[in-house]
């Protein structure tokens, strides 16, 4: 099944998919991914995090069973959003994101070697 994230600099080294935070009683702060049936739910989810202030998203698909497989590694939450739902963003954002803007100062640069290059795009993504 095709899903649709949000994602803050797509394609780029400094890549990150949109999460929201919530409270889980028993295992405390998580983040969760959501994950869009429709294109056009997780577009209008990215027009409502612009009027948020948020860097413009884009709306990336993926195969479910791979955004799942990245937040089990990730130790994230992932919830599908079914077809058109209107999902409203949380009122309050983090204050710092484990991504940069893009045009932001670059990172000091990165080792050669292909593993840790694939490990750089998937920590990105957190």
């Amino acid at each position: 099944m095709r899903v649709f994230v949000l994602l803050f600099n797509a394609r780029t080294e400094n890549e990150g998919i949109h999460t929201i935070q919530i409270q889980d009683p028993e295992r405390g702060e998580r983040n969760v991914v959501l994950m869009f049936e429709s294109e056009d739910d997780a577009t209008r989810f990215g027009l409502l995090l612009e009027a948020q202030d948020f860097p413009t998203p884009s709306v990336e698909v993926f195969e479910l069973e791979e955004i799942e497989e990245f937040c089990q590694g990730a130790d994230y939450d992932c919830n599908l959003v079914p077809e058109d739902t209107l999902a409203m963003p949380p009122e309050s954002n983090v204050e710092e994101t484990d991504w940069r803007e893009e045009g932001a100062e670059p990172e000091a640069e990165a080792p050669d070697s292909e593993i840790d290059r694939i490990r750089r795009r998937l920590e990105g993504l957190l």
